[in-house]
């Protein structure tokens, strides 16, 4: 993810914190499009400054979002992989 991917995501990220605070986000329960009407100043804004569409925008944030959680996913492993308690090395074993 390149410097200006980074901050993009977050941008959209603090964003979505702050305008769907309170609400539920699990996409079991909230429907993408509310999630979406909700973020769409960010990213209209976004698409602005970028100039592009506001799709485009949204399209580049689901890439963005399954790009970070790949890293997280590899950072977590090798945090247990590093882990050398009892239960890190049990874990292991698998």
């Amino acid at each position: 993810m390149t410097t200006e991917d980074r901050e993009m995501f977050n941008r959209i990220r603090e964003y979505a914190e702050k305008a769907l605070e309170g609400f539920d986000t699990d996409p079991q329960k909230t429907p993408i499009s509310f999630q979406l009407q909700k973020l769409r100043p960010v990213m209209q804004e976004l698409a602005m400054e970028k100039q592009m569409s506001v799709e485009d925008i949204f399209i580049k944030y689901m890439d963005l979002a399954s790009e970070d959680a790949v890293e997280r996913e590899k950072q977590f492993q090798e945090s247990l992989d590093d882990d050398n308690s009892f239960s890190g090395r049990a874990n292991r074993l698998d």
